[in-house]
């Protein structure tokens, strides 16, 4: 750790320390950044990084143009037990000694002990991915995570401005797993939900499985239709909003900055909580922006993953949130799958210490940049030329001629063994939006996709 964020990390304690203690009381207003800097003698990045390391742990609340506010006073020794001296009273608690266990006789335990399988094939295994040490890749492990991977994360989101703590990590088998935990959550039948359209289609099924009522909100090139996202809002009340800001799955563009901040604003004004799902993150630029990093998970709700970089069969991703929310989703994970994948968790962490990961990253960001011009330009050759450049992502979003029925299209494509992604399926409705493809950049080029798009859509245009 380097000298300002261990500064910053010392700032932060002693503030929590303060409030703990009561020295400083829920609403009161923190010192500004000029005088904070002043009075630790830093300077005013540290008190920045500071305050937001506070802000990410819900003892302090920005209020724009005013200043940070203590949200709670926190007692300084709260009447419970600490987790390690939690007895099994409840489904929950049963659950997490058998994950973390604290306790050294296990006559509870549901499981043989890990030394029972040493002479498994498995254990070989184990050892060839370099995951596990001693009986670790037996057990089920904590249940938000493999702490090394947590801290991981943790660094590689401060890259990213957005400030976590390990314990503000929660790991996940990919993002699909943690939109269906926040779901759980959050989501009773009947409840609205804001989701973009077009949008990421499995989001669809999961609120219609939670009976929700889903509420689709126009997505352009450059972001939500704000006006419609306010006019949404007034008119169901809804409590959560599902975005892709970044390398938009299925259109491939990304929200201006403009666009961040103008739904940030409404998500304040109206008590709005934001799920950010950024699955190509580790491939975009570091100066990419967030709403989790303008936010500092205060409404905003992070969900990374690792599926889409390393292996789709590698499910492995997580949850940036609030301590408060992570123990909640905690919680919810344990009762629906008990936990995630010590080996897999082990297997993601050793490549990322090893350097292996980042270099994997950066040749896959490369050729994804290379593939996603290309594909433009393919396309754009045989006269489909209303396309937007991919940001970042995997996909273009490819309007087609109004005259072309799109569904008559998809059978003659299956029948010559081209497998084509309608629009209309990453739509709520069958608007305008969603007459168009999305197109895989990585098989955008491939003469068989260009010669039967050539025929069957541009040459009937004419």
């Amino acid at each position: 750790m380097t000298q300002e964020p261990a500064k910053a990390q010392q700032i932060a304690d002693k503030l929590v320390s303060q409030i703990e203690q009561g020295d400083l009381a829920a609403g009161s207003r923190l010192p500004s950044i000029r005088s904070a800097a002043d009075t630790f003698r830093v300077s005013k990045n540290t008190i920045i990084d500071a305050y937001d390391r506070l802000v990410a742990t819900g003892y302090v609340r920005p209020r724009r143009g005013s200043g940070f506010y203590v949200e709670i006073a926190r007692p300084a020794h709260p009447d419970i037990k600490p987790e390690h001296f939690t007895e099994a009273v409840d489904l929950i608690s049963l659950l997490r000694e058998q994950l973390n266990q604290h306790y050294e006789v296990r006559a509870g335990d549901g499981r043989l002990p890990a030394s029972w399988m040493e002479n498994a094939d498995i254990r070989r295994q184990f050892k060839r991915m370099g995951v596990g040490n001693d009986g670790d890749a037996f057990e089920y492990g904590n249940p938000q995570g493999l702490m090394e991977l947590r801290e991981d994360i943790s660094r590689v989101l401060l890259d990213r401005a957005i400030s976590a703590h390990p314990d503000q990590v929660l790991m996940t088998f990919g993002a699909n797993h943690a939109f269906d935990l926040i779901i759980r959550h959050y989501v009773e039948a009947h409840d609205p939900v804001l989701v973009e359209t077009p949008g990421y289609y499995p989001m669809f099924g999961k609120l219609r499985l939670q009976r929700a009522r889903t509420i689709g909100v126009p997505r352009g090139p450059d972001g939500l239709d704000i006006e419609k996202l306010e006019q949404a809002i007034q008119t169901y009340r809804p409590r959560l909003l599902f975005v892709q800001p970044m390398a938009h799955n299925p259109t491939g563009t990304s929200m201006s900055l403009q666009n961040m901040h103008a739904v940030l604003r409404i998500a304040e004004q109206h008590d709005l909580t934001i799920i950010e799902d950024d699955p190509f993150g580790d491939i975009l630029p570091r100066s990419t922006p967030h709403l989790a990093s303008l936010d500092a998970l205060n409404r905003v709700i992070y969900v990374g993953t690792f599926s889409k970089t390393l292996s789709a069969s590698l499910r492995c991703g997580y949850i940036a949130a609030s301590r408060k929310l992570i123990h909640s989703l905690t919680d919810i994970k344990m009762l629906t799958v008990v936990n995630g994948s010590t080996a897999i968790e082990g297997m993601i962490h050793e490549m990322i210490i090893k350097g292996r990961y980042r270099r994997h990253m950066s040749r896959l960001r490369d050729r994804v940049a290379k593939a996603g011009a290309e594909a433009v330009t393919a396309l754009g050759s045989i006269g489909l030329n209303q396309i937007h450049p991919p940001t970042g992502g995997y996909y273009v979003w490819c309007p087609l001629p109004d005259k072309v029925n799109i569904m008559d299209l998809n059978h003659k494509a299956s029948s010559q063994g081209i497998f084509l992604a309608p629009g209309h399926l990453f739509t709520l409705t069958d608007g305008d939006a969603s007459h168009a493809l999305r197109i895989n950049i990585a098989h955008a080029r491939d003469t068989r996709l260009l010669e039967f798009l050539r025929k069957e859509v541009v040459t009937s245009k004419s």
